[in-house]
């Protein structure tokens, strides 16, 4: 089948894709039976996310704007985008690193959902402009209508007023989930320094994201994504590499991304 869509491709980076994807598939059944059922599972809810997100925006441009429904519709697409990424996450770590054998599992995948949540509700809020444009909008109709507005109305950026306390809903909603992935990282035993690093990165870069996203006069009207200028993502990363060793000095710089 991938051979087949090849020539299709336009995307040369996608074409390389396909053609590797044998290799992909092959270095899947090279796996431990537990490791390969994982990597499965969470393909699977990958999957089905992306069939979610066709489904529900059929069009590719501005002339016909679909929304989700409600903020269920959601919570469900971050999940089967990026929140069952946590569970994974948490699942194959556990299974591989013995510092984590104390781990709760059950609530570190809670938390590793929610982190992966964070994620995804960053990009949605970063987006709204790009994503109208190819015809989606990921805030919910029936809250939008609470608020005097269609999904098409969003195009227009004087709109941003009346969208201004959803949207700040919105952000807070992330940062809680943002506040469940911190819980995570510094669950993470200080030996397992890469693992703690690896989350910490996307923290303090999404935390830094979300306080522009604040501080932003419309978001509605940015003609490119927000994001954080490459120097002060380079400080971040300089400083977390002494960070990692402390709780309390990680939960500094979680502090000092989103309030700077």
């Amino acid at each position: 089948m991938a051979a087949a869509c090849r020539p299709h491709q336009s995307n040369a980076a996608e074409a390389r894709l396909l053609a590797r994807l044998p290799d992909a598939v092959a270095a899947l059944d090279q796996l431990a039976r537990d490791d390969r059922a994982a990597v499965r599972g969470v393909l699977d809810t990958l999957t089905s996310g992306m069939v979610f997100d066709l489904t529900a925006f059929p069009g590719e441009d501005a002339t016909r704007v679909a929304a989700l429904r409600t903020r269920a519709d959601l919570d469900r697409y971050v999940y089967l985008v990026a929140g069952c990424v946590g569970e994974f996450w948490t699942a194959i770590h556990a299974a591989h690193r013995p510092r984590l054998a104390r781990w709760d599992i059950a609530a570190m995948s809670a938390d590793g959902v929610r982190f992966g949540k964070a994620l995804q509700m960053t990009n949605v809020l970063r987006d709204v402009p790009s994503d109208l444009r190819h015809g989606r909008c990921y805030l919910p109709a029936d809250e939008l209508g609470a608020h005097g507005l269609t999904p098409g109305d969003l195009l227009d950026p004087d709109a941003m007023p009346k969208l201004r306390p959803l949207y700040g809903a919105l952000l807070d909603l992330a940062a809680e989930h943002y506040r469940a992935g911190w819980r995570y990282a510094l669950a993470i035993p200080r030996g397992e320094w890469r693992m703690r690093l690896a989350c910490a990165w996307p923290l303090l870069i999404g935390e830094a994201t979300i306080a522009a996203l604040r501080r932003h006069d419309n978001p509605l009207a940015a003609t490119a994504p927000v994001k954080i200028a490459r120097r002060r993502v380079r400080a971040m990363l300089a400083r977390s590499l002494v960070a990692v060793w402390s709780n309390a000095a990680l939960a500094a710089e979680a502090r000092r991304a989103r309030e700077t």
